[in-house]
């Protein structure tokens, strides 16, 4: 079945779905987006994830061309055309065809694009024996200059990040602040365990707020788990009794190693199991059919 992907009030086969080489999405990464999983024909905590879209795009001051409902609707509709009972969303809002020049109010009409498609972000064989990752020399943006809650579409800092990890031979990298905190991987959430106690950089920080983070923390407290959000260094990372990272992509993913050294025992830790078995379990309980 050929992919079917919605752009600007039309479903389009995937070689005839295009975009004006004018939009300030592509020109200036000028947007925002939010990537969401579906799983069992459930698109899990679609709410959420419209929620942050929404919220992202007012900061920015770009209204999405859809409502709340109807773009509840095209999601579905989107997934249903493409007939995958589990895979991956990516819903894209951009500022739309405008000039060669920065200003946005010379764009009319904002663009709306989803995809529903597949993706594996991480080998299988990482979710079952761990994830060794490095520290990636780039260092994420400082609040200041853009919240950490708005997911554009320009991406740079992150991917910078990521060729390094590639050329080191792992397929992840830590990103730390400006003060040699750290913050987030390149596009997963990050946490580590000690002594029961479940840790996570702060969003204020510079993290974005992940939706798979938000549901993890409530599964731990659910569970009993003690979870702090708190600066993190790496010395308490290279101490940690567990390390993992969360995403929608990702979703939940052991750490075995940060810069060559070993995370607890080398092997994925039992806390982390329960915490992917107790995840794994609400994602075709939590959000909208189609």
């Amino acid at each position: 079945m050929s992919e079917v992907i919605y752009v600007n009030g039309e479903f389009l086969p995937k070689d005839q779905a295009k975009i004006s080489v004018f939009d300030h999405g592509l020109l200036y990464g000028d947007g925002v987006f939010e990537g969401i999983r579906f799983y069992g024909r459930n698109i899990f905590r679609l709410e959420e994830h419209l929620e942050r879209l929404y919220s992202s795009a007012k900061y920015i001051m770009l209204k999405p061309p859809k409502s709340h409902q109807e773009l509840i609707e095209l999601t579905a509709e989107t997934c249903r055309r493409n007939g995958h009972d589990d895979g991956y969303i990516r819903l894209i809002v951009t500022r739309g065809e405008g000039t060669l020049g920065l200003n946005p109010y010379a764009c009319t009409e904002p663009g709306l694009i989803i995809i529903a498609s597949k993706i594996q972000l991480y080998p299988q064989e990482y979710y079952e024996k761990g994830l060794p990752v490095i520290v990636a020399a780039t260092r994420r943006f400082s609040p200041d200059g853009l919240s950490p809650r708005v997911k554009s579409l320009n991406y740079l800092n992150n991917i910078m990040a990521k060729m390094e990890a590639i050329h080191s031979g792992v397929q992840e990298a830590i990103m730390l602040d400006q003060s040699g905190f750290i913050v987030e991987c390149t596009g997963d959430n990050f946490f580590i365990i000690r002594k029961g106690v479940v840790f996570t950089p702060p969003t204020y920080q510079g993290a974005l707020r992940g939706v798979t983070r938000d549901a993890v923390i409530e599964i731990a407290k659910e569970k009993g788990i003690e979870v702090r959000e708190e600066r993190l260094t790496l010395y308490e990372a290279f101490e940690a009794d567990e390390c993992f990272l969360t995403g929608t992509a990702a979703e939940i993913i052991p750490v075995i190693a940060i810069d060559r050294r070993p995370i607890g025992d080398s092997k994925p830790g039992p806390i982390t199991g329960d915490l992917i078995a107790a995840f794994r379990k609400i994602t075709t309980e939590q959000g909208v059919k189609f």
